[in-house]
């Protein structure tokens, strides 16, 4: 069996492994995907009429529904990939992973089911939390399929990087309650971008604390995608963002997986 036929092989095991688990233990999911779903709909019947009229907008919370939800998702993505720093932290302090270590099997498909695993639920993840978001009134009438495609390959990439960064957390991590909270951040930094409020309203010496991080360019980004506006330099900012993660989280992480355990 060639080294790549056995990858391919593996890694849909484990992928198939963590499907599973989450299919058993489905309240970690939902827990993260409440925080979108209660956030998106606060801001919006909550605060959405205060903030719509505070940007220029009128007293009218369908124009704050229409910015507010491409930060959301981008969140929701950043929310669920908590999972995986848990599933990670939590294969490690029971051992699991030091027992795959040592069985005959492609070492890299470990991570990459957990990885797999973890975009596949971001997805699943967005739908949902887009289905609401339709719900409560959000339309994208002004978007092309093209840009439709990009959007979802945007969110793809986002979860994909996001990913990496949250097993690396979760190999780092002594056990699952320390992943968890190692990873907060991925939800925390959607606080303090564009999501729900633009930067140019913020204070003058906090705007560049939103301006540069990985959040604000992709959620400028999706924004303009499903309104139909424009994207400017946003665009190639998140791409390199999302490569910039992509590329640290998985040193990252296989550099943990193959250090000796103690």
């Amino acid at each position: 069996m060639s080294t790549l036929t056995l990858a391919v092989r593996d890694s849909t095991t484990m992928l198939r492994r963590n499907l599973l688990h989450a299919r058993r233990y489905p309240s970690l999911t939902l827990n993260l995907l409440l925080t979108p779903v209660m956030l998106l709909l606060l801001f919006v019947y909550i605060f959405g009429n205060v903030i719509s009229a505070g940007m220029g907008g009128g007293a009218d919370r369908s124009a704050y529904i229409a910015y507010v939800v491409p930060g959301i998702l981008l969140m929701t993505i950043g929310s669920t990939v908590i999972g995986a720093a848990v599933s990670v932290a939590t294969d490690m302090s029971e051992g699991i992973i030091a027992r795959f270590r040592t069985m005959a099997i492609h070492r890299g498909s470990v991570l990459i089911g957990h990885v797999v695993g973890s975009v596949l639920q971001s997805v699943a993840s967005v739908v949902l939390v887009g289905a609401v978001a339709v719900a409560i009134g959000f339309r994208s009438t002004d978007a092309t399929a093209l840009e439709w495609l990009a959007a979802f390959g945007l969110l793809a990439l986002f979860a994909l990087a996001l990913t990496w960064i949250a097993v690396g957390m979760g190999m780092a991590s002594p056990n699952a309650e320390a992943a968890s909270n190692s990873a907060m951040p991925l939800i925390l930094l959607p606080l303090i971008s564009s999501a729900f409020t633009p930067i140019d309203a913020m204070p003058g010496w906090f705007q560049p604390i939103a301006q540069y991080q990985p959040f604000t360019p992709a959620i400028e980004t999706l924004r303009g995608l499903l309104l139909g506006t424009e994207i400017g330099s946003n665009g190639w900012l998140a791409a390199g963002w999302c490569a910039v993660l992509t590329v640290l989280g998985y040193r990252w992480s296989t550099a943990s997986f193959r250090r000796d355990p103690k």
